[in-house]
C-alpha cells in the first residue's frame, strides 16, 4: 500500500493506528498518521511536523503512534556558580517553559548566588525503589514473608543483580504489612540511569523466586509503596531518586542589592508561607515553587516529566543572621538520569551538554545542578515576594 491507500483505511477503520508500523519506516508511519488527523479533523499540523528528531530511534524507545514533535521555548540562566561535591565550577541552564518570567527570575537567583560566591550542594543518597504488593492467607503468613525476604536476602541480592550490570539491591525496607497484604519496598543503586525499568525486571526476578518457595503470590508489580510519580511522605522520609540539599550565605549588601529587600522579611515570608501556609493546608511541599524549576530542566534534559511530582517535595528554610540571609532548599526525591531513557533524544543531550553533564559518570552531578538551579528560582521568588515585586515582574514579563 502507497500512503494515501493507509490514509485511506485509517479514515475508513480498516486499520488501526499502531498497524501502520507495519507498513513503512517510522518516519513514514509519523507522516501518515499526522495526515490521518488533518484529513479527518480539517486542521493543519505544519508545526508538529516541523523537527530534526531521528524518529526510526525515537519509535524504537520513546514514542509509540508518533505524529510529530512537541516544541518549547527554552532559555538559559546564568552563571550559576555551584560548589558541590560533584559539580564545582560556573554553570549555564537551559530552561523549557511556556511561563513567561520564569527564567528571568532564576536568572536573577543565579546572579545573587554567584555574587555570594556560590552555592553550596551535596547528594544525601542515590537509590531507586519498586514496591510489588503481595497477597497472604492472612496476618500471620505475611509475618512469614516479611521473614523469608530478611533470612534470604543474600540470596534475593544476587539474584536481581544478575539482571543488571549497573544495578544493585541495598536493601528491602520498610516491609510493610496490612492485613494479608505485603509491600516490600526493594531499594537499590541504580548509577547514572533513573532506573525505574532497572529496578522493576530485577524485582520481578526476586517474585518469581518467592513464587517457587512459597504460597504467597504478587498482585501487582508496582503496590504504590515504591513511591513512583505520586507525593508521598514515605519518598519525604526515606528518599528516592537522589535526594540533594543545597544551601548558601548571602552578604546582607548582595540580599539589598539584588534582590531589594532585607534577610528579616524574607525570613518571614519563609516561615508564613512555606512552612505555615504549607501546614495549614496539609501540602507535602514545604517551598514555594520547586515544581516549576524541576519541569524546566527536566523537559530540557530529557527526564521523566512525570517525577516533577516527586521533584516539588522539599522543604525550604530561610534565616537571618545578623543580617545575611541564610537559605537552603532539601529535594529528598529527584529522580534524575544522564543516560537512558529520554537522554538519549537529540535535544535532550544537548541540554545536557550545555551544562557538560551529558553521559555516564554524571548523574551525581546533574542532581546538586538541579537543586543549585530550584534554590536559584526559590531565592528569587521569595525575595519578589518579600519585596512586593511579584505581581509586576509578571505584568511586565508574564503578559508582554
Amino acid at each position: 500500500m502507497n500512503n494515501s491507500e493507509i490514509i485511506d483505511k485509517l479514515l475508513s477503520g480498516e486499520i488501526k493506528l499502531y498497524q501502520v508500523d507495519r507498513e513503512v519506516s517510522a518516519k513514514e508511519a509519523t507522516d501518515i498518521r499526522r495526515e490521518f488527523l488533518e484529513k479527518k479533523y480539517s486542521i493543519d499540523l505544519d508545526n508538529i511536523s516541523n523537527y530534526t528528531l531521528d524518529m526510526e530511534r525515537a519509535s524504537a524507545r520513546n514514542i509509540e503512534n508518533s505524529i510529530g514533535v512537541l516544541q518549547l521555548p527554552m532559555g538559559i540562566a546564568g552563571p550559576l556558580k555551584v560548589n558541590g561535591d560533584n559539580c564545582n565550577r560556573e554553570v549555564f541552564v537551559p530552561l523549557a517553559t511556556s511561563e513567561g518570567a520564569l527564567v528571568a527570575s532564576i536568572n536573577r537567583g543565579a546572579s545573587t548566588i554567584t555574587a555570594s560566591g556560590g552555592v553550596n550542594a551535596h547528594v544525601l543518597s542515590d537509590i531507586m525503589t519498586r514496591a510489588p504488593v503481595i497477597k497472604t492467607q492472612d496476618a500471620s503468613q505475611s509475618m512469614e514473608i516479611k521473614q523469608w525476604f530478611v533470612d534470604n536476602f543474600a540470596e534475593l541480592k544476587e539474584i536481581a543483580e544478575s539482571t543488571t550490570s549497573h544495578g544493585k539491591l541495598l536493601k528491602i525496607d520498610p516491609i510493610l504489612i496490612a492485613g494479608n497484604y505485603v509491600y516490600p519496598r526493594f531499594v537499590y543503586s541504580t548509577g547514572d540511569s533513573m532506573g525505574m525499568n532497572m529496578v522493576t525486571i530485577a524485582t520481578e526476578k526476586i517474585l518469581d523466586k518467592m513464587a517457587s518457595e512459597t504460597t504467597a503470590r504478587h498482585i501487582a508489580l508496582s503496590g504504590n509503596a515504591c513511591v513512583d510519580k505520586k507525593p508521598a511522605v514515605i519518598n519525604m522520609v526515606e528518599g528516592r531518586g537522589k535526594s540533594v540539599v543545597a544551601d548558601i550565605l548571602i552578604p546582607k549588601d548582595i540580599v539589598s542589592k539584588k534582590l531589594k529587600t532585607t534577610a528579616e522579611a524574607i525570613e518571614e515570608v519563609n516561615v508564613a508561607k512555606n512552612l505555615i501556609g504549607s501546614a495549614v493546608s496539609g501540602s507535602l511541599a514545604f517551598n514555594a515553587h520547586y515544581a516549576n524549576m524541576v519541569a524546566a530542566i527536566f523537559l530540557a534534559t530529557g527526564q521523566d516529566a512525570a517525577h516533577v511530582v516527586e521533584g516539588s517535595l522539599g522543604i525550604t528554610t530561610a534565616e537571618s543572621r545578623d543580617g545575611d540571609l541564610y537559605f537552603s532548599v532539601n529535594l529528598p526525591d529527584l529522580p534524575v538520569a544522564t543516560v537512558g531513557g529520554g537522554t538519549g533524544l537529540e535535544v535532550a543531550k544537548e541540554g545536557l551538554n550545555i551544562l557538560g553533564v551529558a553521559g555516564s559518570g554524571k548523574a551525581r552531578e546533574f542532581a546538586e545542578i538541579v537543586a543549585s538551579t530550584v534554590l536559584a528560582g526559590e531565592l528569587s521568588l521569595v525575595g519578589a515576594l518579600a519585596a512586593g515585586h511579584l505581581a509586576r515582574a509578571h505584568q511586565e514579563l508574564g503578559r508582554g
